[in-house]
């Protein structure tokens, strides 16, 4: 009796969704999106997935959905969910079916696909399509551009102590913060420590339907988001 041949693998792609706008989806993530069989996409702990709204309106009925749940809490690893989560995508990419695991912004930045691209990259063949990310889609939003000729740009988790806060955002001549949520007290302490509150610009959701602007001094911390970042732009002027 002839055995049925092996399939070919399924080809593997990372794509950034971008921060919230769905027209700010690359022409080439919505080639790869629309044509894959499986769509994969991380969900919070009420179901619902950021990512998947971004690109609702491309998805195709017949696609085959694969919601991919992590805890994203300190107190709680995350490592075993993301071993569960590229297993079952390798049961589609051995089938043979293409996954799409879509990825908020872009995917080797700040991205949850990293940790999926470390586990099967070298397993199938994998894609990353990069995406736009929040640090430039706020700068556009608040016509605030963020380095001028030469200076030294650094992007900071909000996460970071405070003295650790300090003294990068000391060395540099343009920053963004991210990933504000209930940190935002001691971070707005660190800028007020430096000199730098006035120069900051508050943002929530920069592009997404519920995006806000808000004076750095008038932010309520009960509220902040974890989508919130703080910019101090350039001091250079032209």
């Amino acid at each position: 009796m002839t055995q049925s041949p092996t399939p070919q693998p399924g080809h593997l792609y990372g794509i950034g969704v971008g921060p919230g706008d769905p027209e700010l989806l690359t022409v080439k993530a919505l080639r790869h999106l629309q044509a894959a069989p499986v769509v994969a996409y991380p969900v919070s702990d009420g179901g619902k997935s950021l990512s998947r709204s971004i690109v609702a309106d491309y998805l195709r009925p017949e696609q085959i959905e694969v919601p991919l749940w992590y805890p994203f809490k300190l107190e709680q690893s995350s490592q075993p969910y993301y071993d569960e989560a590229a297993e079952a995508l390798a049961d589609h990419l051995r089938a043979g079916r293409d996954v799409v695991v879509l990825c908020e912004g872009d995917p080797f930045f700040f991205g949850t696909f990293m940790y999926l691209y470390t586990r099967l990259s070298d397993r199938f063949p994998t894609e990353v399509v990069p995406g736009v990310s929040c640090v430039m889609a706020h700068a556009s939003v608040l016509g605030t551009p963020l380095t001028y000729r030469n200076d030294a740009f650094m992007v900071l988790s909000a996460i970071l102590p405070a003295a650790d806060l300090a003294e990068r955002l000391a060395v540099a001549d343009a920053a963004v913060i991210l990933k504000l949520g209930r940190h935002f007290p001691k971070v707005y302490g660190v800028l007020q420590q430096l000199g730098l509150a006035d120069r900051a610009h508050y943002i929530e959701r920069a592009t997404m339907p519920n995006q806000r602007i808000v004076p750095i001094h008038e932010v309520d911390p009960s509220t902040v988001p974890y989508f919130a970042l703080i910019s101090i732009p350039s001091k250079w002027h032209p």
